[in-house]
């Protein structure tokens, strides 16, 4: 007779209970609450599976549109899965609104020209601007429907299996329920590598490795929120980039900590930031969340708690000024907290500081990074001291991302691109801005798709064959 998975839950809870200390399975570090727990073995179960692309893609941040778009327009069919509920990732659900290394060839040019014929830009320079996010979430989801995209919102991956090295498989959970989905390729675009972690993957995280302590040693996070003022044109001394200027950003931020000062709080983030969008509504940089693991959804949780608090602290505080604080108010603070530091996948080659420091240069060089080196500091003690530093690097020098950081090393058939490439501490702190996490993108869904319509794999993709493929579905 075959037990249900009601009397399996039943017996399973009442042995454990039963036994005693001595003879519970034994204990592991749980990431979502850094204590101990016992271990639940879920009963087995069918699901539906699909099998009708060429290449998933599981994120849609910058990176993942750009990803799911490149390979569709070179003649895949792509699946595209989010777990918020719009396309964009950290330039959408999280509130970005700022861009930077943005002036590259193919998907960042089309990008910038599609949001300066909707009047969503602000600044005249190709490389650094601030940007209206709603106006963003539309933009990608055109881009995506019209490249053939079959994407899907509210869908959180939950598993990947594999084949011996080959990743065949993946486990979400929707409004739909659990579904599994198979495809030959797939790219990880989640920023946190929770692909690459799924599929057994060997990673590093901040500066720890795949150490398994509650606290990390990592760049902190940051909670965005869009806010409204009276007289833009009277807050110039306060707002970084004003007008396209941004020489003002350092003078900026020390003006607008200072009068955070003068309300009676000391700001967590040593440079809060003001951007402005358009009109009267500007974008508020203002706090910093030390130490959290962003597997952790506890730890997670909290600091988005204490940041949205410290966001309405602060604006509250300097309201009470008046004069052209008088009448701010907060609009809406991001759905998603963003994450600096996140799991780094081992792939075929791993970017390292000594690439930034030699200029490194590569014939499969999928982007050339100008942004130098953005360490946030990693505790509110050294935050104190020095806000932001360098990782050692005297002097930056242009230096190029090769195809093989963004192919796995313990797995095929799974590539990466944006924050969660193959990289070391320090140079993921230079190359992890969004003009790079599309380019790498972009270059990752061109080589995903000639290899699954080809049934290679990506890493037998030569990389001249993938450049003419880029020539061909830039816009």
């Amino acid at each position: 007779m075959t037990s249900s998975a009601h009397d399996f839950s039943r017996r399973h809870f009442f042995r454990a209970a039963l036994a005693g200390p001595g003879l519970l399975p034994a204990a592991a570090w749980s990431a979502t609450s850094g204590t101990t727990a016992v271990e639940f073995d879920e009963p087995g179960r069918q699901v539906p599976l699909t099998q009708d692309a060429d290449v998933i893609v599981c994120g849609a941040g910058p990176a993942g549109v750009a990803a799911a778009v490149a390979a569709a327009r070179a003649g895949a069919k792509v699946r595209l899965f989010e777990t918020n509920g719009c396309l964009g990732g950290v330039w959408t659900a999280g509130l970005l609104t700022w861009i930077f290394d943005f002036n590259k060839p193919g998907f960042t040019q089309e990008i910038t020209r599609l949001l300066d014929e909707r009047g969503a830009r602000r600044g005249g320079d190709a490389g650094r601007f601030v940007y209206e996010p709603d106006e963003m979430k539309l933009l990608l989801e055109d881009l995506c429907t019209e490249a053939g995209v079959s994407f899907r919102l509210h869908t959180r991956l939950v598993a990947a299996y594999r084949e011996g090295r080959q990743l065949t498989t993946v486990v979400t959970e929707s409004r739909s329920g659990r579904e599994a989905w198979r495809a030959p390729v797939f790219i990880d675009t989640t920023g946190d590598g929770v692909l690459g972690g799924l599929a057994g993957c060997g990673w590093d995280l901040g500066q720890m490795g795949q150490a398994k302590t509650p606290r990390c040693e990592c760049q902190p996070l940051t909670m965005n929120a869009l806010a409204v003022v009276r007289d833009v044109t009277q807050m110039q001394k306060y707002i970084s980039f004003y007008q396209g200027d941004l020489n003002w950003h350092v003078k900026a931020t020390e003006n607008l900590k200072a009068d955070i000062q003068r309300a009676g709080v000391d700001p967590s983030y040593g440079m809060p930031t003001i951007f402005h969008v358009r009109d009267n509504i500007v974008l508020l940089m203002l706090n910093h969340e030390y130490g959290v693991r962003p597997d952790d959804a506890d730890a997670m949780t909290a600091a988005t708690v204490r940041a949205r608090k410290e966001v309405f602290t602060i604006v509250r505080a300097l309201r009470k000024l008046g004069g052209v604080w008088d009448g701010l108010q907060v609009v809406a603070t991001a759905e998603q907290i963003g994450v600096r530091d996140g799991r780094r996948i081992h792939g075929r080659y791993t970017v390292t500081k000594e690439d930034l420091t030699t200029a490194a240069r590569h014939d499969d060089a999928v982007a050339r990074v100008t942004f130098g080196v953005d360490i946030h500091a990693k505790s509110k003690k050294d935050n104190d001291k020095v806000t932001i530093e360098r990782g050692g690097v005297t002097k930056f020098t242009p230096y190029d991302i090769p195809l093989r950081a963004l192919i796995a090393k313990d797995v095929d058939g799974l590539m990466m691109a944006g924050r969660c490439i193959s990289g070391d501490f320090v140079a993921h702190a230079s190359y992890r801005v969004t003009g790079n996490a599309v380019a790498m993108g972009e270059a990752a869904g061109v080589t995903a798709a000639l290899a699954a319509t080809t049934k290679r794999q990506p890493h037998e993709v030569p990389w001249e064959e993938c450049k003419a493929m880029l020539a061909k579905v830039a816009r």
